[in-house]
């Protein structure tokens, strides 16, 4: 009798299906080791709180850093995860030659709300194994900013950071590799509705 088994996508191949129009362009869809993952659509606080981020963010980094927004980055295991925000290292090509690899990423930040137990867990996981310094995670449902630093090893198949740091809707946060840069939180996180 034969099993079904799970069809895994390595990264040209998810590219080649991109280029066939296999996705509809409203599709959010992520390559997580190699699984197609379809992500749920964005509600408002997601929305407002990504704008004001993106704003904030833009302002603080200027030319220090690149600033990308929902745009892929390359991993291995065949992963090709899209973050919410990643500041990566300046190159002269702006990465039109490959998406930005670990060492290329300075940060990643998710904003988290219903897909929070999947960026806490399958993502967290995910960017501690390529080794991302750096990853923050904009928790709406409990309105705090969880920091993640220190990737490491938890076991011969887990990994996950060493630090987790939780900041408070009114407080200002330095950005990684950035001392000098202050984030205020209480101008990103929505104001919750009533």
């Amino acid at each position: 009798m034969n099993m079904p088994t799970l069809k895994r996508f390595t990264i040209e191949e998810y590219h080649h299906l991109t280029e066939l129009g296999f996705f509809q362009e409203d599709d959010h869809v992520e390559l997580i080791r190699g699984q197609l993952i379809y992500m749920a659509a964005k509600g408002t606080p997601h929305s407002v709180c990504s704008t004001r981020l993106n704003r904030q963010l833009t302002k603080l980094i200027g030319d220090q850093a690149t600033l990308r927004g929902q745009e892929p980055i390359a991993l291995p295991n065949d992963g090709e995860p899209e973050p919410d925000f990643a500041i990566v290292r300046n190159r002269p090509d702006d990465y039109l030659s490959g998406h930005p690899r670990s060492e290329d990423i300075l940060l990643l930040i998710e904003i988290s709300d219903s897909s929070l137990t999947y960026d806490q867990e399958t993502k967290l996981e995910l960017y501690a194994e390529d080794e991302i310094q750096h990853y923050w995670i904009f928790n709406l449902i409990d309105r705090v900013l969880e920091m993640y630093s220190e990737p490491y090893q938890k076991s011969a198949s887990k990994f996950g950071y060493r630090l987790k740091r939780i900041a408070l809707p009114d407080e200002r946060v330095k950005l990684p590799q950035f001392s000098e840069l202050c984030l205020d939180l209480s101008i990103v996180f929505p104001m919750p509705t009533v």
